[in-house]
C-alpha cells in the first residue's frame, strides 16, 4: 500500500484543478478564433450574396484593418501565456518541496502539465500563421476592392437597342436621384455605376454590367409550387384576419357570423359538384381601400346612421367566398399594412418593390388602386395583372384605355388604368365587359317560406332607404298619398332625438333597425317601394327573398353620366332605365314592377294589381352562397390576365390564319357558330370557344342589346377570334376597304359606304356602345339559367 502525506494531496488537488481550467481555456481559444475567422473570411465576399447593395464590398474590406489587429493582438496574448508558464515551472523546480517529493511521485505523473504548454504554444504558432495568411487575402481584397472602384467610377452608359430607354432613364436619374429616399436606400450615390447598377439590376431599363453578379441580377424563373386548395368551414380563423376598431368591420364579421350556416351548406354542394377536381391555392392580398383613413374612411361612421351598406355587405361577402374556397388570406385596411405587405422599400413610392410580389391576386376597390399605383413605383405596372377591382358600377373599355379616352372625351377620375375590363368586378352584371362578383342574400327554407305564406299583411308596404335625404324627393306626396289610400306605410329612417320632418306623419317610422328586425318586417309587408335611390342596392334583393313585391320608378329619359349629377365621372356612359335595372331586366313581374310615378292612373293600377298578385319568396340562383361561390371558383382557376398580356394575339395563330375558317354559318341562320371540325384544344381560351356565336347587330345597336335579342350574352373574350377581314365575308358583307383602328365600337361595318373597321388595340374590346352609323360584330354565348356569368360548360 502507498502512503501519501498532506502536502502531497495537496499538490495532486492544485494539479487537477489547474489542469481543468487550462482544458477548459483551450477549447474556448479554438472556438473563438475557428468564429472569428469564419466571420472575418466570410464577410469579405458577403457582398456577391443576392440582395447586397453595390458597394458591400468597399465597406467590409475597409473594416479588416481592424480584424488583422485583433488577430495579432491574440497571437502576443498567447505567446505571453506560454512565457509566464514557463517562469512558473522554473519557480516550481527550484523548491524544497519538489525535490522532496520526486522520490514518491515521478515528474511524469505531471506530463499533462507539460503537454499543456506544448499545445498552447502550437495554438500560438497557428493563430501566427493564419494572421499572416488573412493579412494576405486582405490585401488581395484591397486591390480588387480598388479595382472595383476604379470600373465604377469609369462606367459608360450602355449603347445596346434591346435597352432604348436607358439612356434617357440615365439622364432622368442625374438629374433627380436625390427626389426620393428610396434610390439610396437601393445603393444609388451619384456615381454613373450606381445609376447603371440601379437601372440594370432593380429597375430594367439598361442591361446588367459586365462585371456584375449576373445571376444575382436575372431574375428567378423557376415558378412556385402549387398546393391544392381544400374548402375551410370554421370562419373563427377568418374573423381574427379582419379584426376590429372600425364599425364596418364589426359589421362585416356579424353578416359572416349571421351567414355563416347558408355558406357550409353551399360549400358542400358546390365540393360535390366539382367531383374533387384539382383547384390551386392562392395566395391572396385583400385591401380594402375605401377604409382606410387615408382615403377619409366616410363609411365607418354611417354604418351606425343608416348610411349605404351594399359595398361592406359585398366586401363581407367576398372575404367569405375567398376563405370558404380555401385560398391563403391577408386582409388590410390601413397604407401602412398594405405597404408591409407589399414590401415597399422607404422612400415616396418611385421605387419597384423590394421582393417579387408574394400574391398571386390582390382584391381592392379604386381607393386601394390608386394607393397601389403611389407605393409600388414599376411594379405596379409590372403585378397590375394580378389585381381585381371591386367595382360597383362598373369601368367600360372606352374609359378604361388612357390614350383613348383622353383623346375622345372619355377620360375620368375613376378611369384610364389599362387593365383588362374583365378586372374589374361589379356588384350587379351591368356589362359583360366587367366580371360580375356580386354578393348574396339570406336564403330561406321550407319553414321559412311557409311561415311568410301564413303572416303577410297584404296591406303594408315598406319604403327602401334609410336616410332623410332620401324622403326629400319633389312631387312623393302625390304618390305616396295614393299609396296611403291603399297600404299602411312603414320606414327604417335613421333618427338621433326626434323624427325626421321630411318623413310624413301618416309613415310608421320604425328608425334604424338590425339586420334581423329589417328581415321580420320585410316578412310582414306585401310591398317593398322605392323612391329611385339609392341605385342597385342589395335591399330590394332581399326584399324579393323575403316574399315582397319591388315597385320602382322607371326613369324617363334613362339616368346617365350625361344628365344625372350622381353618375356624372363614374367611367361608364350606362343608361339606367329606373332605379334597380337588374330587377327589372332580370327578375321582372310578378316580382318586380317598374312604372311611371309621374303617372297617377299608371301607379294607382300597380298598386292594385299588386295587392291582387300572390308571389312566392325568390332568389335568383347567382345570388344564392353556392351561385356565388361557384363563380368566384371559376373565375380564379380560370381567368389569367398576366398570361393574356404575355401571348400574342389568338387572331394570328396557325389555325386562325389558314384558308379552314373555324367558323360555319349556322343552319337556317345568319349567325356564324364554331366548327365541330376544328379542334379548339390548342386555344386555351375561357370560356370555351364552342359556347360562341357571331351575329351582326342591327344599326345603332350595341352588342350587349344584341345578343339579348338571341337569348345569348355578349362575351368580349371572344373578340379576338372574329376580328378579321375573313369574318365580313362570311356574313356575305361587301367591304370596299377594310381599316384596322382605334374604336370601341370595332369591329363594325359603315354599310352605306361599305367600309369595314378592325380593332387595333384588344383593350378597347367592348360589348357595350353604339352608333347609327356602324353594324358592329358581335361575340355572343350561351349561359346557365341563373348563372348569366358563366357559359354552360364553363364549370
Amino acid at each position: 500500500m502507498i502512503t501519501v502525506n498532506s502536502d502531497g494531496k495537496i499538490m495532486v488537488r492544485r494539479c487537477l484543478v489547474t489542469l481543468r481550467p487550462f482544458r477548459i481555456f483551450v477549447v474556448g481559444i479554438g472556438f473563438f478564433t475557428l468564429c472569428f475567422l469564419m466571420t472575418s473570411l466570410g464577410g469579405q465576399f458577403s457582398a456577391k450574396r443576392l440582395g447586397d447593395s453595390p458597394f458591400t464590398i468597399r465597406t467590409e474590406v475597409m473594416g479588416t484593418l481592424e480584424s488583422r489587429g485583433v488577430l495579432r493582438k491574440m497571437s502576443d496574448m498567447l505567446e505571453t501565456m506560454v512565457k509566464r508558464m514557463e517562469v512558473l515551472a522554473r519557480l516550481e523546480n527550484s523548491t524544497d518541496f519538489r525535490k522532496g517529493e520526486e522520490a514518491h511521485f515521478p515528474m511524469d505523473r505531471f506530463h499533462p502539465a507539460a503537454g499543456l504548454m506544448e499545445r498552447i504554444q502550437a495554438i500560438a504558432q497557428n493563430v501566427s500563421d493564419i494572421a499572416m495568411k488573412v493579412d494576405q487575402i486582405l490585401r488581395n481584397s484591397l486591390l480588387n476592392g480598388k479595382s472595383i472602384e476604379g470600373r465604377r467610377d469609369q462606367c459608360e452608359v450602355p449603347r445596346d437597342p434591346k435597352y432604348p430607354d436607358c439612356s434617357g432613364k440615365v439622364e432622368w436619374m442625374r438629374a433627380r436621384w436625390t427626389s426620393d429616399p428610396c434610390y439610396a436606400f437601393f445603393g444609388v450615390d451619384g456615381t454613373e455605376c450606381s445609376f447603371l447598377i440601379y437601372l440594370s439590376e432593380v429597375e430594367w431599363f439598361c442591361p446588367v454590367l459586365p462585371w456584375r453578379n449576373q445571376s444575382a441580377a436575372a431574375p428567378s424563373s423557376n415558378p412556385l409550387p402549387r398546393i391544392q386548395a381544400a374548402f375551410q368551414r370554421d370562419f373563427a380563423y377568418l374573423l381574427e384576419l379582419i379584426g376590429s376598431g372600425k364599425e364596418s368591420l364589426i359589421f362585416m364579421k356579424k353578416r359572416i357570423r349571421h351567414l355563416a350556416t347558408q355558406w357550409l351548406r353551399a360549400s358542400h354542394k358546390l365540393e360535390q359538384k366539382l367531383e374533387g377536381k384539382h383547384r390551386d391555392r392562392k395566395q391572396i392580398l385583400i385591401h380594402i381601400g375605401f377604409l382606410t383613413e387615408e382615403s377619409g374612411d366616410v363609411f365607418s361612421p354611417r354604418v351606425l346612421k343608416g348610411g349605404p351598406l351594399g359595398e361592406m355587405v359585398q366586401w363581407a361577402d367576398i372575404l367569405a367566398v375567398l376563405y370558404i374556397l380555401g385560398h391563403s388570406l391577408k386582409i388590410t385596411v390601413s397604407l401602412k399594412e398594405l405597404q408591409s405587405n407589399l414590401g415597399v422599400p422607404p422612400g415616396r413610392g418611385n421605387c419597384p418593390l423590394m421582393v417579387p410580389l408574394p400574391f398571386d391576386l390582390i382584391y381592392t376597390d379604386y381607393h386601394g388602386l390608386q394607393q397601389m399605383k403611389q407605393h409600388m413605383g414599376l411594379s405596379f405596372k409590372k403585378y397590375r395583372c394580378r389585381v381585381r377591382v371591386i367595382d360597383t358600377f362598373g369601368t367600360e373599355p372606352a374609359y378604361n384605355h388612357e390614350e383613348y379616352a383622353t383623346l375622345h372625351g372619355y377620360r375620368t377620375n375613376w378611369g384610364y388604368w389599362n387593365l383588362h375590363p374583365k378586372q374589374f368586378m361589379t356588384m350587379f352584371p351591368h356589362t359583360p365587359d366587367n366580371s360580375f362578383m356580386g354578393f348574396v342574400s339570406e336564403e330561406l327554407n321550407v319553414t321559412e317560406k311557409q311561415f311568410i305564406k301564413s303572416n303577410k299583411a297584404n296591406n303594408m308596404a315598406v319604403v327602401y332607404g334609410k336616410e332623410a335625404s332620401i324622403w326629400k324627393l319633389q312631387g312623393k306626396e302625390k304618390f305616396l298619398a295614393i299609396l296611403n289610400k291603399y297600404m299602411e306605410i312603414h320606414g327604417t329612417v335613421y333618427y338621433e332625438t326626434q323624427r325626421p320632418p321630411e318623413v310624413p306623419a301618416f309613415v310608421k317610422n320604425h328608425g334604424l333597425l338590425p339586420q334581423h328586425d329589417f328581415q321580420q318586417l320585410l316578412r310582414k309587408a306585401k310591398l317593398f317601394i322605392g323612391f329611385g335611390f339609392p341605385y342597385e342596392g342589395p335591399a330590394p334583393l332581399e326584399a324579393i327573398a323575403n316574399g315582397c313585391v319591388f315597385l320602382q320608378a322607371r326613369f324617363n329619359p334613362p339616368h346617365s353620366s350625361l344628365n344625372h349629377e350622381f353618375f356624372r365621372g363614374k367611367p361608364t356612359s350606362r343608361e339606367v332605365s329606373s332605379q334597380h335595372p337588374y330587377a327589372e331586366d332580370f327578375i321582372g313581374k310578378p316580382h318586380v314592377w317598374t312604372v311611371d310615378y309621374n303617372n297617377s292612373e299608371e301607379f294607382e293600377s300597380a298598386i292594385k294589381a299588386i295587392m291582387s298578385t300572390k308571389v312566392e319568396p325568390y332568389l335568383p340562383y347567382e345570388y344564392t352562397s353556392e351561385g356565388m361561390l361557384e363563380r368566384i371558383h371559376a373565375y380564379i382557376q380560370n381567368q389569367d390576365f398576366c398570361a393574356s398580356a404575355a401571348l400574342p394575339d389568338r387572331s394570328s395563330s396557325p389555325t386562325m390564319q389558314s384558308s379552314l375558317s373555324p367558323f360555319i354559318l349556322q343552319l337556317n341562320s345568319t349567325a356564324l357558330v364554331w366548327s365541330h371540325n376544328i379542334t379548339s384544344s390548342h386555344l386555351p381560351a375561357w370560356p370555351p370557344v364552342k359556347s360562341l356565336q357571331v351575329w351582326l347587330s342591327e344599326s345603332g345597336q350595341a352588342c350587349t342589346r344584341t345578343c339579348q335579342q338571341h337569348n345569348l350574352v355578349c362575351e368580349p373574350e371572344f373578340f379576338k377570334f372574329l376580328n378579321k377581314k375573313e369574318v365580313f365575308q362570311q356574313l356575305n358583307i361587301v367591304c370596299d376597304s377594310t381599316e384596322s383602328e382605334m374604336n370601341h365600337l370595332y369591329p363594325a361595318v359603315a354599310e352605306n359606304v361599305r367600309e369595314c373597321y378592325l380593332q387595333k388595340d384588344h383593350l378597347l374590346f367592348s360589348c357595350a356602345g353604339c352608333n347609327t352609323k356602324y353594324q358592329r360584330l358581335c361575340p355572343c354565348r350561351d349561359y346557365q339559367k341563373g348563372q348569366v356569368a358563366l357559359c354552360r360548360d364553363c364549370l
